[in-house]
């Protein structure tokens, strides 16, 4: 009975994730020339982008989305998830803040161009208020522009993992640590972080990649400072034609997440945060 449920879901992600994954690695030791693959087992793709310093200027600058807008967006869903589940009765709060899903995801890009832009709602408003002369520049095509629309974007998704894990912590043991002294400060560190850390690992990886990956919003709003390794990854599907060299860029990325991911568990574990054990059925 298990296996007949699981099946389904495995045979899709093997048919449209994983054959596709497989497919594109291999693709990555090919060549192209004049929008045409060439079967070969080459590592020149990845030594051309190994070898080149903007690869890894616009690999950090991914990157730096990412962790950015992962930090800010854990830092502000933990708040909010705490107090949907601990301080509300209802889930009125929370639908709320997921109705935003219900708009287009380049809907919510063009609405923040025309907040930050010149003659936008802060720069019309500063203005009014006779607090600036001048119209703000750099809250458009900045890196600023293309994080914070990131962090509205992911909110979300941060929100809805962390109350889920939130749920799995039980008042009970939270009013148990109370009723032995500990401080608000040790409460959280010492019993709700370690029970949820799972749900905080998720979201935080969840909005990392996804924001580290993107190359709408940077190309959007970002301007000339925020070109990605997206961005660069996309034109060579899209543009130059050469697959090759776009998926062996796609691999490193990937590489570099990995990476981050295991920083960052093993950050949890130092301050331990992340016991690696269950507290709770």
């Amino acid at each position: 009975m298990g296996l007949a449920l699981v099946t389904p879901s495995f045979l899709f992600l093997l048919v449209f994730f994983i054959v596709p994954a497989a497919l594109l690695f291999v693709c990555s030791f090919w060549l192209a020339h004049s929008f045409r693959l060439i079967p070969a087992f080459s590592f020149d793709n990845y030594s051309r982008a190994l070898w080149a310093s903007g690869f890894y200027v616009l690999t950090w600058n991914a990157l730096k989305n990412g962790l950015c807008t992962a930090a800010f967006t854990v830092a502000l869903s933990f708040p909010t998830a705490y107090f949907i589940v601990y301080r509300t009765r209802g889930n009125l709060l929370f639908y709320l803040i997921l109705v935003s899903w219900f708009s287009s995801y380049l809907v919510r890009i063009y609405a923040w161009r025309v907040i930050l832009g010149s003659n936008g709602l802060i720069n019309t408003t500063l203005m009014q208020l006779g607090l600036i002369d001048h119209p703000i520049e750099v809250l458009l095509f900045s890196p600023f522009a293309t994080i914070l629309t990131l962090i509205h974007i992911m909110l979300p998704f941060g929100l809805l993992l962390l109350v889920s894990a939130l749920r799995d912590v039980r008042r009970e043991y939270i009013e148990a640590a109370r009723d032995l002294g500990a401080s608000p400060f040790e409460v959280l560190t010492r019993v709700m972080l370690p029970m949820c850390y799972k749900g905080i690992i998720g979201a935080f990886m969840f909005t990392f990649v996804i924001s580290a990956g993107d190359f709408v919003t940077p190309q959007l709003l970002g301007g000339r400072e925020g070109m990605t390794t997206g961005i660069l990854i996309a034109n060579q599907f899209r543009s130059s034609g050469n697959w090759p060299f776009g998926a062996a860029m796609a691999f490193l990325l990937l590489a570099a997440f990995l990476l981050v991911y295991f920083v960052f568990v093993r950050l949890l574990h130092l301050l331990r945060l992340a016991p690696g054990r269950r507290f709770h059925d």
